[in-house]
């Protein structure tokens, strides 16, 4: 069983950074080995990944991670593309890890996670990373959507979005059109992955995740990405490309 690993496409642009080796881990669960098996053979992360049921009874699985090395890692989609970030984002990961357990020493297992841990899980799940010039992310940050997909449409040649999150990934194997990225903005200059991984690392803390610097993008609207939103009207869909927010 391929675990739903079958419904990648690997031509989608939002995919390319992750197809290698992605599409070659995919092909070996294809061919029957486990997604943690399949994560183990490239050998390319910082952590070995262990079948979800090594997870010992009553362990927090960010904390197991921090402690044993080990990432539990379930047959399908999310965990798969967990594995990838951990190659493709090794000091990010690690990091988030850290700033993790460290927030788990501190308060413990509670009902509710607190607002950094639920930032940290946030930037973990559903994050996308913008480098763009600044009058495209300050479109986007006023969720100003015609100056950002349609008068400023020609600076999206000067930007790059790629995505972190799994859970952002898994849903877009099954595109549609409200899916939406959390968008940190990075300002390391370099397209370079291993240098993007490197300067995110170095930015992170759970202090700054907490103020949530975010913007909201659904995703389909980055030009190129999305073959419907060459046609204007595109992005007329309300319900999808909200307007901000007014203040009481």
């Amino acid at each position: 069983m391929a675990h739903g690993l079958e419904g990648i496409d690997w031509d989608a642009p939002w995919l390319k950074p992750w197809r290698d080796p992605g599409e070659a881990i995919a092909q070996r669960v294809a061919a029957g080995l486990s997604v943690a098996d399949a994560l183990n053979a490239v050998q390319r992360a910082p952590k070995r990944f262990i079948p979800q049921a090594e997870l010992p009874a009553g362990s927090a699985y960010e904390q197991h991670i921090f402690d044993a090395g080990c990432v539990p890692t379930r047959d399908g989609l999310h965990d798969f593309f967990n594995g990838l970030a951990w190659m493709h984002f090794p000091h990010t990961k690690v990091r988030l890890n850290a700033l993790q357990a460290a927030q788990i020493q501190r308060s413990g297992i509670q009902p509710q996670r607190g607002p950094a841990r639920d930032a940290l899980t946030l930037f973990d799940e559903n994050a996308a990373l913008l480098q763009a010039p600044d009058a495209l992310w300050e479109a986007l940050l006023t969720k100003d959507w015609t100056s950002l997909f349609m008068t400023l449409r020609p600076l999206w040649a000067d930007a790059q979005l790629i995505l972190f999150g799994h859970a952002l990934t898994e849903k877009l194997v099954f595109p549609r059109k409200p899916i939406t990225a959390h968008v940190f903005r990075v300002q390391e200059p370099s397209r370079d992955l291993a240098d993007v991984d490197a300067w995110l690392a170095a930015e992170l803390s759970a202090e700054r995740l907490a103020r949530k610097p975010f913007a909201n993008l659904p995703v389909l609207g980055v030009p190129g990405w999305w073959a419907e939103n060459e046609d204007s009207a595109f992005y007329a869909d309300s319900s999808v490309f909200r307007a901000p927010r007014q203040s009481p």
